[in-house]
């Protein structure tokens, strides 16, 4: 008789080859998320200084958006998404967010921006959550979150409301957060894959944004200089809507919403960071400290996630 043996079942909860493979592929969309939209607020404060209007800015964005989805189209087919839903999906993702980034940076400074939109995403994340799943954070989740806004606390002191008039668009910035996280919402909730949610954005931004940008705007991008407009268009719609897009979207539906938006939470320092030499934006002590402390609690919240 031949020997036969069953194989060994695996242990309760143990991660399967492919749930784990899943699992890096979320974190590497992740942390890929924090270098593109670190340049996309960047890009976005750097905007009103050559001469480009909240309303330029979308259109570039959504110009170029329309454009790299051209080939995504040919090679993915059309997304499997209703209209309905689709058009949802748009004013969230492709107008909530990104105007409200836009109005908020020709008002307020880069790390304004980067402590009120992403910064404040995990909260907002965990808030739309609750409402939406009636999912409550961990205990560790919580304490996560704690550390976070302590950090993200100490990073505005130093920049919230430093600049005369910033906070108006300190006001407007929170919005566009909110308006991600109830785009995530309802991608999760539609089951939605991250290609299909944000080449419907791509497709059907554009043919709402130019027409209104031609009639009543046009007048920056006329006269701003050619090349960073053309940079600016590439930037915004192949990286900031194509890439991140795809990325954070890719991200949560691997490793979840709230794991996602604590690791985005590292935007605000490496924004900060950036803008001290790059737009002339110093930092000091308490934006450094709030930097490190922002980190510890990313690092809580990963570690913490199933």
């Amino acid at each position: 008789m031949a020997d036969t043996q069953l194989a060994a079942p695996a242990p309760l909860g143990a991660a399967t080859p492919a749930a784990a493979r899943e699992r890096r592929i979320g974190f590497a969309c992740a942390f890929g998320v924090l270098f593109v939209w670190s340049g996309f607020l960047l890009s976005a404060r750097l905007s009103p200084s050559l001469g480009l209007t909240p309303f330029d800015m979308m259109a570039l964005r959504h110009a170029g958006a329309f454009i790299a989805a051209l080939p995504v189209l040919v090679w993915h087919g059309l997304p499997r998404v209703s209209l309905g839903r689709a058009a949802v999906l748009t004013v969230f993702a492709g107008f909530g967010f990104p105007y409200a980034a836009y109005l908020g940076f020709s008002m307020a400074p880069a790390a304004d921006g980067a402590v009120l939109l992403p910064g404040l995403l995990p909260f907002s994340i965990a808030l739309v959550w609750w409402a939406a799943f009636g999912e409550v954070p961990s205990r560790r989740r919580f304490v996560s979150l704690a550390v976070v806004a302590t950090g993200i606390a100490l990073i505005a002191i130093e920049t919230v409301g430093t600049w005369p008039g910033a906070w108006r668009g300190d006001l407007v910035f929170p919005l566009g957060g909110l308006s991600w996280a109830i785009y995530m919402a309802c991608v999760k909730r539609w089951g939605v894959s991250a290609l299909d949610a944000t080449l419907v954005v791509m497709l059907l931004a554009a043919p709402v944004t130019l027409p209104l940008w031609w009639v009543f705007g046009g007048d920056g991008v006329v006269t701003a200089p050619v090349m960073p407009v053309v940079l600016q268009t590439i930037y915004q719609g192949l990286f900031a809507v194509l890439l991140a897009g795809f990325m954070f979207t890719r991200a949560m539906n691997a490793i979840g919403a709230g794991t996602t938006s604590t690791i985005t939470s590292l935007v605000p320092g490496m924004t900060a960071l950036a803008a001290w030499p790059l737009l002339g934006e110093p930092l000091g002590i308490a934006a450094l400290s709030g930097l490190a402390i922002v980190t510890v609690g990313m690092v809580l919240g990963v570690t913490g996630s199933r």
